[in-house]
């Protein structure tokens, strides 16, 4: 029984992202970690933002707190209030006029406008392959957000029941 010894050479990270690998045969091998890079006086100290995490964390805190909001929000709705037979203009004036409900709704639009949204950037950045096109559909994605969130805004605290 002999053992060989292979004469692989230790490819550069651009090889090794070709699926080449070491050369060995092992498809393993093109999975080369890369030792860190040494710090510089021109690396700065930071090289990313923790804007990922932060959104992601987004994700999981807003959606706790929208499913108690709309589960509140429907129960009060439809069980407490009457059902959806009751709901008209005049049950939204007489509501609206509590700071309460007030501030309800427009949390549960606030979260639920950035939530979507939130959700709508990684689907543009998962699957938009050109950076034109993920600019495009992020910039009209983040100004329907913003139209939506601010006339809904303006509407729940400019609500006037005496129209």
């Amino acid at each position: 029984m002999s053992t060989e010894i292979s004469d692989a050479v230790v490819v550069p990270s651009a090889q090794a992202h070709t699926g080449k690998g070491l050369g060995t045969g092992n498809p393993a091998d093109a999975f080369v970690i890369e030792p860190a890079r040494q710090r510089t006086k021109r690396t700065p100290r930071r090289t990313r933002t923790n804007f990922e995490m932060l959104a992601w964390l987004f994700m999981r805190l807003s959606g706790i707190v929208l499913v108690v909001l709309i589960l509140g929000h429907l129960l009060i709705m439809l069980v407490l209030d009457g059902g959806v037979s009751k709901i008209g203009f005049a049950f939204v004036a007489g509501r609206w006029a509590s700071p309460f409900w007030q501030v309800w709704d427009l949390t549960m639009l606030w979260l639920a406008m950035l939530h979507g949204a939130n959700g709508m950037r990684q689907v543009i950045n998962d699957y938009a392959e050109k950076d034109s096109t993920r600019l495009w559909l992020k910039g009209l994605m983040g100004t329907a957000t913003v139209f939506t969130v601010l006339l809904g805004t303006l509407v729940i605290f400019t609500f006037d029941p005496n129209i």
